[in-house]
Formats: C-alpha cells, sequence, structure tokens
C-alpha cells in the first residue's frame, strides 16, 4: 500500500515537472497569433494564457470551448491545420491598444480581436470579438 501511494506521488510531481509555462508574447499581434492558433487547435486552455483574465472574458472562451467540443472530427482537423491570417490595417488605437481583424484559411470570415497591454503583457480581449460580432453596426474599427 505504501509503495502504491509512494508511486501515486512521484507519477504527480513528475508530471507537474513536465509543465513548461507559455512564453509571453513579445508583442501585439504575437498576442493574437498565439490566442488565435491555441484556440484553432483546440486548447483553450493555452487560449486563455493569452488572454485578458476576467469573468467576462472566462465565459466566452468557455463557449467557445463547449462549440469547439461539439464539432465533428473532420472539422476540428481542419481547424487544427488552418493557417492564421493577419488582415490589413492592423489598427493602433494607442500604446497599449490594438485591434487586429484575421481570418484562417478554413474558414476565411473575417473576425476581430482587440490587444491590450495590461502588466507588462499583451493580452487578448476576447469581448471585444463577441461585442462587436453583435453589434447591428457594420462599421470598420
Amino acid at each position: 500500500m505504501r509503495s502504491l501511494l509512494m508511486g501515486g506521488v512521484l507519477l504527480l510531481l513528475g508530471a507537474c515537472s513536465n509543465k513548461k509555462p507559455t512564453p509571453a508574447s513579445e508583442n501585439d499581434l504575437d498576442a493574437a497569433r498565439n490566442f488565435i492558433q491555441a484556440a484553432l487547435a483546440g486548447d483553450h486552455k493555452k487560449a486563455g494564457q493569452f488572454m485578458l483574465t476576467d469573468s467576462t472574458n472566462q465565459n466566452y472562451l468557455e463557449v467557445t470551448a463547449r462549440a469547439f467540443e461539439h464539432l465533428d472530427p473532420a472539422t476540428k482537423e481542419k481547424y487544427r491545420g488552418a493557417s492564421i491570417r493577419i488582415h490589413q490595417p492592423v489598427t493602433y488605437l494607442n500604446d497599449s491598444t490594438t485591434i487586429v481583424i484575421f481570418s484562417n484559411s478554413y474558414k476565411n470570415d473575417l473576425d476581430t480581436l482587440r490587444v491590450c497591454r495590461h502588466d507588462g503583457h499583451w493580452l487578448v480581449d476576447l469581448k471585444y470579438l463577441f461585442e462587436s460580432n453583435s453589434s447591428p453596426s457594420n462599421e470598420t474599427p
């Protein structure tokens, strides 16, 4: 019994030590790419590491994760294999806020992300994507 418990503890310690911290994004576009790539891969936990953490963003990420889980395997694979396209113009609202228009090679639908510098880190504000998509206006950011 004691050796079984010790083996379990060692297994847990080994699993924890293999986890690599997600590197911080170098800039606004890097943060957008990192977030989008993780989301396309279905790794919403990793995507959350590149996101501004608040309850609204967490809820939107959970909705996105649940929607991804309900996709058929072939569609998931197409998203995982998709490349990211950043479209011009990238809009720099100020030195700490950028609006990025993007699509992916599987679904060529344009979407918009706001990336903000918060506490020295570039992070995606997912609220902007959901709020801009629900807006009745078709204005460009």
